[in-house]
């Protein structure tokens, strides 16, 4: 018999439910801890990395000293996006059901790159993206039984890019996988608030930058001027140009503009043009049918996004995208080499998600969507949603109340848009003394080519006594700076 090797140090199960409780013990105490911590990290450039040592180790430790060098080391380059006053960018919510949906996806460790690998992880996010369409208000197009459907992407980039697959695909008559996009002109269309990866989209989908036509907008609300974007695609048509999609935001990162979708279909409809739909932040606002008006015209919509670890307690990464017609999807992304073959697929009677997303494996997201979803229920969402949005309205009566301070343009559900009216140095001053002191971290944006500062609610830990300690400490800025 040959020398084996001698085996890896495997923990026991005994082991790795001491670790596990220990490492749920950490996480909760971490939580705890949170509101006396600076939201944003403190450190310098390369201040983590002189902590670590040059190689790993030789010999292996025990699981305990990893949990002790994240306080000696991690913790403190942080930037906290769990931390109750993190009003920068959007939420990034990572709820104690989702985390631990999030645990037991990773300790299941399947790989649902095909129906035939894991049954289960298909079948369990068909299903989960059903509820949610449902949820959403969403049309019957987009549901696992009809002729589009649902798959979880890992972020909205990714969704905008797959989109813009398919609309080349169905663009072409699928010449665009076989010979490449040639030299036929094709152009996208999104406005100057449509998020960047609109633009990286044309860029990997080998069209560039170039191909990416920006349409101003309207000043009062930054939506689409959608005459401009009929002018334009009739301007391209007529320079022998092809249009192949619109992106239209439903929630601009920018000042959470609202484009108006169903007058966008309008123009579109004219060259059958693929309307993508991006509302990754504040799509999910409509499990609440109140907060549904922008969504409007979705029904003709090809294909939609919005992000479930954003505002809606879910942890990263999990976007749920739809498409109306599969047919596109599948034709622009399906390839099957002989090692993936297999009964199920050729009997055509289940989905293979390897065709619905550019990679080809994918692990088993649905499940902390499902547990949120479970646990909270729609009625726990809809209060989740609405006490983000009444703060946000708490916070522009703050705003309002201060002549120092100006709203750069109305609440767009649970973000504010604010500067301070005595210029953009002042503004941005005060917001980064407001950074630098750990109390609060708020991000800033350009609207108009002047600077704003966006303040953006919607953590599950966020309170009244969060945004008022805010504010004050952005009031005592501006007495400085202003």
């Amino acid at each position: 018999m040959p020398d084996l090797p001698a085996d890896a140090p495997h923990m026991s199960p005994e082991e790795f439910r001491r670790q596990g409780h220990a490492a749920i013990d950490w996480i909760a105490d971490y939580w705890a801890s949170l509101d006396e911590l600076p939201v944003r990290s403190q450190v310098a450039p390369g201040g983590v990395r002189r902590q670590l040592p040059a190689s790993a180790p030789e010999d292996g430790e025990p699981f305990d000293a990893v949990l002790a060098d994240l306080d000696r080391v991690v913790v403190p380059g942080l930037t906290h996006w769990q931390h109750p006053r993190f009003f920068a960018y959007f939420p990034a919510n990572s709820s104690p059901a989702a985390i631990l949906g999030d645990l037991i996806s990773s300790g299941i460790g399947a790989q649902g790159m095909i129906w035939a690998t894991s049954p289960a992880v298909t079948e369990v996010e068909q299903v989960v993206l059903d509820w949610f369409a449902e949820a959403l208000g969403l049309p019957a197009a987009f549901r696992s039984d009809g002729p589009g459907g649902g798959v979880i992407q890992d972020t909205a980039s990714t969704a905008t890019f797959t989109a813009l697959l398919s609309a080349l695909h169905r663009a072409s008559g699928g010449e665009a996988r076989v010979h490449g996009v040639g030299v036929q002109g094709w152009r996208v269309y999104g406005s100057t608030q449509a998020h960047s990866s609109l633009v990286k989209a044309a860029m990997m989908a080998g069209l560039g930058e170039d191909a990416v036509r920006t349409i101003d907008v309207d000043p009062a609300t930054q939506a689409i001027d959608v005459g401009a974007l009929r002018a334009a695609m009739v301007e391209d048509v007529e320079a022998g140009l092809r249009p192949v999609m619109v992106h239209v935001a439903s929630g601009s990162t920018s000042t959470g503009a609202m484009d108006d979708i169903a007058a966008v279909a309008e123009v579109v409809r004219e060259w059958g043009v693929w309307l993508h739909v991006d509302a990754a932040w504040a799509g999910v606002a409509a499990v609440c049918p109140e907060h549904r008006d922008h969504l409007a015209g979705v029904e003709a919509a090809d294909s939609f996004v919005t992000n479930p670890h954003k505002w809606l307690l879910t942890t990263f990464d999990c976007s749920t995208f739809w498409v109306r017609e599969r047919a596109a999807l599948t034709g622009a992304l399906s390839i099957l080499p002989e090692y993936l073959r297999n009964a199920a697929t050729a009997s055509g009677e289940v989905v293979d998600y390897r065709d619905w997303h550019p990679q080809l494996g994918r692990r088993f997201r649905a499940i902390k969507l499902w547990a949120v979803l479970r646990t909270y229920g729609l009625s726990g969402l809809r209060a989740h949603v609405r006490s983000g949005v009444a703060l946000a309205e708490h916070v522009a009566d703050l705003v309002r109340a201060d002549d120092r301070f100006e709203l750069v343009t109305e609440p767009a559900l649970s973000l504010v848009v604010l500067r301070l009216r005595s210029g953009d140095e002042q503004t941005l001053a005060a917001m980064e003394a407001v950074n630098a002191s750990g109390e609060a971290y708020l991000s800033h944006t350009t609207v108009d080519g002047r600077a704003a500062i966006r303040f953006a609610v919607g953590s599950w830990r966020t309170t009244v006594a969060d945004v008022d300690r805010t504010w004050r400490a952005l009031q005592e800025a501006a007495a400085v700076h202003g």
